[in-house]
């Protein structure tokens, strides 16, 4: 049976931790762990998934609830409430709920005082770690038999009527995900015709209906291309000409930044960092895109390939439309599934990224152009090895992992970079009735910040003391104390240094939001009575997450979410991505503004003489913001939930901390006015 571990670095000598693992929440197996009605609840909480996943996509976290409230004897002491149609909702009636409520939710409070959770969904995170394992020979080492069965499970879970899989457990299915998930069945050891109700069978009937695996997008090309294996002088063309356009057009800056080299520019050893190719220096990339691209250009510079089996050989027959040694590559390697296709890239794209390859190739092959090449992996590495390390090999989030941890195999199959990032694995992975899925990252600040402000609003301290107490430990134990280590500005890092991240203190990348709420939290705490939640964190510390809120802010009085943004809109339209849109560079979001505009007036009021002035054109500009974006309809638009209702929630939460009311600021009038309306359709 599985159960959740919280806090537990293990007794891996390749891990390690900034305090003390707080946080942290793995899965393990223990085939001698529950009663045999315990292990009947879960196979029943699985069964009513299955019967039900396509009226519920998402699964409801039961595995990890039912442990935590069985270990904890939770017995629910305070009534049930109903209110009947049209019945009237009392003060009582109200009370009463969010007490039950509110001493349920303390129960499922971790013993560090975060509050687990999974933050999953995404089709494409799980099969490209399974590929990595395989290709690295460690897959069974991490993935033994009750973790791969659990991983077919949520598979078949998630797999749409029509065959496919979509980007998301709620998406359509297209070309990438349904590739992946079809490879990552295959070699999970499922026959071509095998899996629950025919999957593999059905997966690749989608496919082949679609135009086959040489339609898939940008992404799913860069994995495809790792497990080729070249058998003539055509073949080893056509794989590098595909292979080239994959991961070259995607981040030019391995070629081009070295292409004259460092030493004529006098520029820092870094990425594109000179005048001509300025448009793709890496500093102006968003910082996921660039984690992203790095390794991949890193894979494509040493030419990887994963060894040839018959499973690859199998897999090269069933998945395209025509014979694998009859595809011309070169013909194929713009071509992309309209499934998949978000954002299509203008023609001048594909020319340039052709014409790099048709011009450069030649010369960066050939002594001596061959050792501009050679400085670049160099480089390249530094900074993986520098974003693995600053992150305690956790990494910025799931994608970025499982490419960075293939390039330090391949620089070093047994070196320490490699062994350190199997030792992160458990952080990502999380398991539900629907089973083992892997997520984008933890959100065990995120989530943990905003549960406590609810609790918080509930006023029932005498109550739920002890709650508090550990949680307010937990935030406290979790802000990042440190910028990233030596030159980071070198190495395009912001500072970090009084920030919290979404998820734990270990992996280090400061967010906005994040820092708000977590400041947001302390704040509250600090003039509650100590002896019952605490005592007060250090103002010095409060301080250093007010600069870093400070310095996030753009000229425009958005936040940004990382790192600062300022770079030109019509940059994004470099995007070499089919699949997403409004990923090239950094951006300013109303749900962070509005994050940072509740903090920060809360800061101002309990430390008043702090950075004065700063702070309150930091709140006039941010609140100016929110006024400017707001949509004619009266909502704004969101990009880190469920949209516009989300983000006009946060919005209307900045603008009543803000003093703005419905009598005197037409933006909440309009907001008002919106959410009238979508109630009552």
């Amino acid at each position: 049976m599985w159960r959740l571990k919280v806090a537990d670095g293990g007794d891996d000598p390749y891990i390690y931790s900034t305090n003390n693992f707080v946080g942290r929440q793995t899965w393990e197996f223990d085939p001698h762990y529950g009663t045999p009605e315990e292990r009947a609840e879960v196979e029943a909480a699985r069964e009513n998934y299955w019967k039900n996943r396509f009226q519920v996509r998402p699964s409801s976290d039961l595995l990890w609830r039912m442990q935590f409230l069985k270990e904890k004897r939770f017995k629910q002491t305070i009534r049930q409430v109903k209110v009947e149609n049209e019945g009237e909702i009392t003060y009582e009636t109200a009370t009463t709920a969010m007490r039950r409520a509110a001493h349920f939710f303390s129960a499922l409070q971790a013993s560090d005082g975060h509050w687990p959770g999974e933050n999953a969904g995404p089709l494409f995170l799980l099969p490209p770690l399974v590929m990595c394992l395989y290709i690295t020979g460690h897959l069974e080492a991490v993935f033994p038999k009750e973790y791969r069965k659990e991983i077919l499970r949520f598979t078949y879970c998630h797999q749409n009527k029509d065959g496919g899989w979509g980007l998301h457990v709620e998406g359509q299915s297209n070309m990438y995900c349904t590739v992946l998930n079809y490879i990552c069945m295959r070699i999970l050891g499922e026959g071509p015709d095998g899996g629950k109700e025919n999957a593999c069978s059905q997966g690749r009937k989608w496919i082949l209906d679609h135009g086959g695996a040489v339609s898939i997008p940008t992404w799913g090309k860069a994995w495809l291309l790792c497990s080729k294996r070249c058998h003539n002088k055509r073949d080893v063309l056509d794989n590098v000409i595909e292979y080239v356009v994959t991961c070259f057009r995607t981040l030019i800056k391995e070629y081009l930044a070295y292409l004259i080299g460092q030493d004529a520019i006098q520029c820092p050893q870094s990425f594109g960092s000179f005048p001509l190719f300025f448009l793709y220096n890496q500093a102006k990339m968003w910082c996921f895109f660039r984690l992203v691209y790095m390794p991949m250009s890193y894979l494509y510079g040493k030419r990887f390939v994963a060894p040839i089996n018959p499973l690859i050989l199998q897999l090269r027959e069933e998945i395209h439309t025509q014979p694998y040694n009859k595809i011309i590559w070169r013909k194929v390697r713009h071509l992309c599934a309209k499934e998949d296709l978000y954002f299509p890239r203008l023609i001048i794209q594909d020319l340039v990224w052709d014409s790099i390859y048709i011009f450069t190739e030649p010369f960066l092959t050939r002594w001596p152009f061959n050792k501009l090449r050679e400085r670049a992996l160099e480089t390249t590495m530094k900074h993986i090895h520098y974003e693995d390390e600053t992150s305690r090999y956790i990494n910025m989030a799931s994608v970025e992992k499982v490419l960075c941890m293939l390039a330090c195999w391949v620089e070093d199959p047994n070196g320490d970079y490699f062994k350190k990032h199997l030792a992160r694995l458990p952080d990502y992975i999380w398991i539900g009735e629907d089973g083992i899925k892997k997520q984008t990252v933890g959100s065990q600040l995120w989530d943990t910040s905003l549960g406590l402000e609810a609790l918080l609003a509930c006023k029932l301290t005498d109550e739920i003391g002890h709650t508090l107490m550990k949680g307010h430990d937990y935030i406290k134990k979790s802000q990042v104390r440190d910028n990233p280590s030596g030159d980071f500005r070198s190495m395009y890092r912001h500072i970090s240094k009084g920030s919290w991240t979404f998820s734990d203190r270990d992996q280090g990348w400061q967010v906005s939001d994040c820092t708000a709420e977590g400041l947001k939290c302390c704040l509250l705490l600090s003039v509650m009575p100590p002896e019952i939640v605490g005592g007060k964190i250090e103002p010095e510390r409060l301080y250093d997450a007010i600069n870093v809120l400070l310095s996030l802010q753009s000229k425009n009085g958005g936040m940004s979410a990382w790192e600062p943004a300022g770079n030109s809109r019509w940059l994004e339209l470099l995007n070499p991505s089919e699949m997403f849109e409004d990923v090239f560079i950094e951006q300013q979001y109303v749900e962070c503004t509005a994050s940072a505009i509740d903090a920060v007036i809360l800061f101002k009021k309990l430390h008043p003489g702090h950075r004065k002035q700063e702070i309150e054109n930091f709140i006039r500009k941010a609140v100016q913001y929110m006024e400017d974006i707001q949509l004619p309809d009266g909502s704004w638009y969101g990009n880190w939930g469920i949209c516009f209702t989300y983000a006009t929630w946060f919005a209307l939460r900045g603008f009543a901390a803000a003093g703005k009311t419905y009598h005197n600021c037409l933006a909440v009038y309009k907001a008002a006015g919106f959410f009238t309306e979508i109630t009552a359709r």
